[in-house]
């Protein structure tokens, strides 16, 4: 009986092992992915490419400058930000997905569409920091969440697919 409930360990933990790199590699692609759009659009219109690394970094900046911290280089720690909160997104989506039988889907559509509704709660009150600590105006909050709404959209389509297929594949009983 014990080794029955060891092997049923081993499981668990390597398939909250998989959703955990699933949910890293989603969440890092998936942030790449919208980087790079953002970046490439920017551009197209005209507007520096990392607008929105300073725009992040200038927000990180003025939480920290309300705490007494000076921190300087808004662009750099907009890129760590980022780069941290993306990836850390998609672990947590991939935990989650794991742990809760219910939420384990077998479709990717379905996958998708859950990592969507995940993404874009989840980083509303993040995106709201940005609005009230930088004193933005209404008509460039308006656009700030507007950009935001897609690129998140982008990233979670990512994440969505990436845990999707890779819980799909270790669990047979939804292969057909």
């Amino acid at each position: 009986m014990e080794s029955i409930l060891q092997g049923h360990e081993r499981i668990i933990d390597r398939f909250n092992l998989i959703s955990f790199s699933r949910g890293l590699i989603g969440g890092l692609s998936g942030t790449m992915l919208m980087d790079l759009v953002l970046m490439g659009v920017l551009s197209a219109l005209g507007l520096p490419a990392l607008t929105c690394f300073s725009i992040v970094g200038n927000t990180v900046a003025r939480f920290f400058s309300i705490q007494g911290v000076t921190v300087e280089r808004a662009i750099q720690l907009g890129v760590i930000t980022h780069y941290l909160i993306g990836p850390l997104v998609g672990v947590i989506y991939g935990i989650v997905v794991a742990w809760i039988k219910t939420l384990r889907v077998n479709t990717l559509k379905k996958s998708i569409l859950f990592a969507i509704l995940y993404v874009e709660i989840i980083s509303q009150p993040i995106l709201a920091t940005t609005p009230i600590l930088l004193k933005m105006t209404v008509p460039v909050t308006l656009q700030w969440y507007g950009g935001s709404f897609v690129m998140h959209l982008l990233l979670a389509v990512v994440l969505g697919a990436v845990v999707g297929y890779g819980l799909r594949l270790e669990n047979p009983i939804n292969h057909r």
